[in-house]
């Protein structure tokens, strides 16, 4: 039904957003798990902790976006991938604390709300939320016209998780001799697209559609929007198994913003170049765009999405049960004694 009033005539159709949230209602039901009281409509979601399986539970939470990788999506007209970014880029930064993931809530603006696209989108949540264990409990669209394009939107969301406080991962416990395991990205995954987007679409001139023989057989779009791996599984199951003294997540800043992050004062973190294979994605960049080698560690994964430090003792073990868990895994450097002055990452060959 045509929404004739004057706020559709000023550019919010209520109908539309309705008509929306018909057709995710099965999507998002299909995420709830046990603790979900509530359905998706209602003025706030509501999750029931169960107290019984935690000894002193503490709230983890986190809130991100998936930046300019919404341009590609839109570029390519492909929009059922970009929500599974979403859960990785709130996911991973929780897990990191040694936290399970509990529930999510999403963000999704628009100039003018297209609720085929709208429900994509959603179902790619969907999908990432399952991967990641959590359930999708409530949500936001807004249409904005005025504030964005017509055919624009943007996404964010927010986790929430809980760890019980003696298991908390804070990186207090890394020492001199502990060793780095990198998990592997699935690609860019979701930062540094302002810089792809100028190296290949208006320096190289190149399109979505484009196959470039030095990236494989995808088209440049489809490399580009490979969804950003959520490590929840893996992290935790070895979280049952194994002493992880440390977790990294490889996102904004990549290896040079984000270890110093929870690396104890005393401690650097070596890193041998060499040591895991790059995607070919990163050193075309790099060739086309020239860019040196510390502004590829500092903006992307390089092919390295998680870093695990544990006790060199336990290094191979956890090794053997990611490799178990079909996760390519690899030792990538060490942590040794930081004099005063020095940078808290270095690279060696």
């Amino acid at each position: 039904m045509k929404d004739n009033s004057l706020y559709a005539q000023a550019g919010v159709d209520i109908n539309k957003a309705n008509e929306l949230v018909k057709r995710i209602r099965p999507m998002v039901a299909s995420t709830f798990k046990r603790g979900v009281l509530t359905e998706i409509g209602g003025f706030a979601g509501l999750f029931a902790l169960d107290l019984d399986r935690y000894r002193e539970p503490v709230l983890v939470s986190s809130t991100d976006g998936v930046g300019t990788k919404i341009k590609i999506a839109a570029m390519c007209n492909m929009h059922k991938t970009i929500g599974i970014d979403l859960i990785a880029m709130c996911v991973n930064d929780i897990l990191v604390c040694g936290a399970e993931p509990l529930f999510f809530l999403d963000y999704f603006a628009t100039g003018k709300l297209d609720p085929e696209k709208a429900a994509d989108v959603v179902q790619g949540i969907t999908e990432g939320c399952k991967e990641a264990g959590c359930s999708l409990i409530g949500g936001e669209t807004a249409e904005m016209p005025g504030l964005y394009a017509e055919n624009d939107y943007d996404l964010a969301g927010f986790v929430v998780g809980v760890v019980d406080r003696e298991n908390i991962i804070d990186g207090s416990e890394i020492g001199v001799g502990h060793v780095l395991i990198g998990l592997a990205s699935t690609g860019l995954h979701s930062n540094g697209f302002s810089l792809v987007r100028n190296i290949c679409f208006e320096k190289l001139g190149l399109a979505v559609s484009d196959r470039i023989p030095e990236i494989g057989e995808l088209s440049l779009g489809e490399v580009l929007l490979t969804p950003t791996k959520i490590y929840s599984s893996t992290i935790n199951h070895l979280l049952k198994q194994q002493r992880i003294t440390g977790m990294v997540h490889i996102t904004g800043g990549a290896f040079l913003e984000n270890i110093p992050r929870i690396l104890p004062k005393s401690c650097r973190a070596v890193i041998r170049k060499n040591s895991w294979p790059i995607p070919s994605i990163f050193s075309f960049l790099q060739e086309k765009g020239n860019i040196s080698e510390e502004e590829m560690f500092r903006t992307f994964n390089c092919g390295i999405g998680m870093v695990l430090i544990v006790p060199e003792s336990d290094a191979q073990d956890l090794l053997f049960q990611t490799h178990a868990l079909n996760e390519n895994a690899f030792v990538i450097g060490h942590i040794e004694e930081r004099a005063p002055g020095k940078p808290p990452v270095i690279f060696q060959k």
